[in-house]
């Protein structure tokens, strides 16, 4: 099962609209949908000082990753237009339920 928050999932195209890396797009590598917060390919970097562990093979110094973003800092960027977009539902012939771009009617979905 994917993880979902609202209408972005994991491996989505998203833009940052809110924060110091508004503008900035990337790929959701994480969803945590208890929280409603979304890790972002390339966004939102922090740096972390790391302890060594030689048991895990852990060198020690600071460390650069990306931290988490509240889902409504981002917004889906439609694959067919390209633009940032809201997200609708529909339901298609064959019965599936899918994401569609509210610009551009194309499905998010493949």
């Amino acid at each position: 099962m994917i993880a979902r928050v609202g209408n972005i999932k994991k491996n989505d195209n998203v833009v940052v609209i809110a924060g110091r890396d508004r503008g900035k797009r990337g790929r959701v590598l994480r969803v945590v949908p208890v929280k409603g917060r979304v890790i972002v390919e390339g966004v939102n970097f922090i740096k972390r000082h790391t302890r060594p562990n030689p048991q895990k093979n852990v060198k020690g110094g600071i460390v650069e990753r990306e931290a988490a973003l509240s889902v409504s800092n981002v917004q889906l960027v439609c694959p067919e237009c390209s633009a940032p977009t809201r997200v609708g539902r529909q339901q298609l012939g064959d019965g599936r339920r899918v994401r569609v771009c509210r610009k551009c009617k194309g499905v998010v979905d493949k």
